[in-house]
């Protein structure tokens, strides 16, 4: 099979690669091609003619896009947008990575597909309008996989930065007022690929279970043997601008859709082999 994948060369991007190299035709593009640009989107996928497209290219600082949502926005949904139409025209199924910020965290347990969204910051209302976007520009052809707190070997993630921070200090101070879905993205790469398979739609695709940063944090010291101890704080401690849902974790729903594996089992695994 045909596939192209935007936004390679990112944490995700590199795992799914990964994943798919030997198994389909894979072309892959990241800052060579500007999603924003529905042209060079176009000439691209007419280049490639896929039967299958990955999504993975998205603006992701969260905090940068509270001052600067229009920016933000450019990528998350038009470039969404752009992305679904030429997989439109080339008759290829789409799967678009989204976030559990599209949540503000307020119903106190996880949250599956049916849920109403209400993001509480730019991050993810521009995220939530990328996922919009993308099934308007094709129906029937997007599936939207949720996802969250992704961490792999491929770029700056928290639990690579407990890991140093653990290693150079004996007490870290960490956010315990926020839970969610730790996922690795080498967990992750096969769950998309999988999506294929399945019905246009929402999917949450996270590590299965909660847990909140502090507890994040002590489960990757006591993996990784480090002897650091966590001090927890509050969100509002922290002092980011960009506001965070207290509790956005992810379960699916949907019958038939991948299941991720238990949080600290992928977590274990991961620091056993980095």
């Amino acid at each position: 099979m045909r596939v192209l994948v935007t936004g390679a060369a990112g944490m995700l991007g590199r795992d799914l690669l990964a994943h798919l190299d030997g198994r389909h035709e894979v072309t892959a593009v990241d800052l060579d091609v500007d999603v924003t640009d529905a042209g060079a989107v176009r000439a691209c996928a007419r280049e490639v003619r896929p039967e299958a497209v990955f999504h993975l290219a998205a603006w992701t600082d969260v905090d940068g896009a509270e001052a600067r949502e229009a920016e933000a926005a450019a990528v998350n949904e038009l470039g969404a947008r752009n992305v679904a139409a030429a997989a439109a025209a080339a008759g290829a199924a789409m799967v678009l990575p989204s976030t559990d910020y599209v949540f503000d965290g307020r119903a106190g347990a996880p949250y599956d597909e049916d849920a109403a969204p209400a993001p509480l910051g730019a991050y993810g209302r521009t995220k939530l309008a990328g996922e919009r976007a993308a099934a308007a520009a094709h129906p029937g052809g997007v599936r939207v996989a949720r996802t969250a707190w992704l961490y792999g070997a491929g770029g700056r993630n928290f639990v690579d930065t407990m890991r140093r921070l653990g290693a150079e200090r004996d007490e870290v101070a960490v956010v315990d007022d926020q839970t969610g879905s730790p996922t690795w993205t080498a967990d992750l790469a096969p769950a998309l690929e999988a999506l294929l398979a399945l019905p246009a739609g929402v999917y949450h695709t996270a590590g299965a279970g909660a847990v909140t940063w502090a507890g994040l944090a002590r489960a990757v010291f006591e993996e990784a043997g480090i002897a650091c101890a966590v001090r927890p704080q509050t969100t509002a401690e922290l002092g980011r601008p960009a506001p965070r849902p207290a509790c956005s974790a992810l379960r699916s729903a949907r019958p038939g859709a991948p299941r991720l594996r238990p949080w600290r089992e992928a977590l274990h695994d991961y620091i056993r082999g980095t």
